[in-house]
């Protein structure tokens, strides 16, 4: 993965969905608000906000490590859960998750509040099913469309490579791509994963 995680952007970023929901949020819809978000900072300033691994799963991308602070998993860190614990809290279905403490935007940079206001000007207002349908058209997913489909896998790693793709149809791209600006962000997303290697 080119990208580092911050589950300190991951956390915020679900409580700023969740506040702007009125405190209470589905947990599928706003996963892929944070796909959204990251989709259109990727494409504009050359990085995700949030940095997490992307998996393609049957209702649309899922980036992994948000999911788990979203659900309070196991699988989270000491501090991870302890971070988490101070600004969002799972529904007793799982379904949900609820802000319990106000925006620490200090974590953000203006690109970033940028990006997670565009995801929820553009897409927070669309029923959480058909936000999943609608991620189905971008080409990050629909790649693995049949892999999925055919019950093999029940995930697939994604690319943030693929990101820089455009959709078909009507679909809003999140922030509009010439050949020569995809060509950068290729590049550098290229040198990332490199150096990323070299260091493991």
């Amino acid at each position: 993965m080119p990208f580092s995680f911050s589950h300190r952007k991951a956390t915020q970023a679900l409580n700023f969905f969740a506040l702007k929901a009125g405190r209470s949020i589905n947990k599928m819809k706003a996963l892929k608000l944070v796909y959204f978000a990251d989709r259109f900072h990727l494409r504009k300033y050359g990085r995700p906000v949030v940095g997490d691994e992307y998996l393609a799963m049957t209702y649309g991308p899922v980036a992994s490590g948000t999911k788990d602070l979203a659900e309070m998993s196991d699988f989270l860190g000491e501090e991870e859960a302890h971070y988490a614990k101070r600004f969002i809290q799972p529904s007793e279905s799982g379904l949900a998750y609820s802000s319990v403490s106000e925006l620490d935007e200090k974590v953000f940079s203006e690109s970033d509040k940028e990006a997670l206001q565009f995801a929820w000007d553009r897409f927070g207002r669309v029923e959480k099913y058909a936000l999943s349908q609608l991620t189905h058209l971008y080409p990050d997913w629909k790649k693995h469309e049949a892999a999925l489909k055919s019950k093999v896998v029940t995930r697939v790693p994604m690319s943030y490579r693929d990101f820089l793709q455009d959709p078909a149809g009507k679909a809003d791209p999140c922030h509009r791509l010439d050949d020569a600006e995809r060509n950068a962000i290729a590049s550098g997303i290229d040198e990332i994963a490199a150096f990323e290697r070299r260091w493991r």
